[in-house]
């Protein structure tokens, strides 16, 4: 099996989603920014704000190469596609998937407090700012995400059963991908 690469905005859900559909593939998750913080010891806010975005970008290179080729779901961080030849890599090297829903979906989880601070981009903006935000990033970053192999909808994430029903559709989308329909 190739590796999956889940693109997308920020909670779009490629990291709830991801867990969910490497245990039913039974291969291993990673998530690019939790192994990025592993190796640096830093949380991703205190990486940008100590090391800045360029050194950030860096180690998320170094990260995909690292994870890249094995059999595996990996939950990238949302700007991931876009900066150097990263959607190449992945288009190149495993199966990618970018993960849609609407910006009012995206907007209304990056608001929730266990999401929010923990996102430089978003932390210093007030909940009305949240929306614009997401919607002008989206615009940015969506010919990158268009760039993957697989379109698919994560709205349906809200709860474990959704999760699983949205992951098992995905699974098999992707099986259909590869069997060439």
């Amino acid at each position: 099996m190739k590796t999956i690469f889940l693109v997308g905005y920020m909670c779009c859900g490629k990291t709830t989603l991801g867990r969910v559909l490497a245990q039913l593939l039974e291969v291993d998750f990673y998530d690019l920014d939790e192994l990025i913080e592993e190796r640096a010891e830093m949380r991703i806010t205190d990486i940008f704000a100590q090391l800045g975005e360029q050194r950030f970008r860096q180690m998320e290179r170094e990260a995909l190469h690292e994870v890249a080729g094995a059999p595996a779901v990996v939950a990238c961080g949302g700007g991931t596609p876009c900066y150097g030849d990263n959607m190449a890599l992945m288009n190149r090297l495993g199966t990618t998937v970018w993960l849609t829903t609407t910006p009012q979906v995206i907007a209304a989880r990056l608001a929730l407090p266990e999401h929010k601070f923990k996102r430089p981009t978003i932390a210093p903006l007030a909940e009305d700012e949240i929306l614009p935000h997401v919607e002008e990033a989206l615009a940015r970053r969506s010919p990158y995400y268009a760039q993957a192999q697989l379109h698919f909808d994560a709205t349906a994430i809200e709860t474990a059963e959704e999760t699983l029903t949205t992951a098992q559709q995905l699974v098999d989308q992707l099986i259909s991908k590869n069997s060439g329909h």
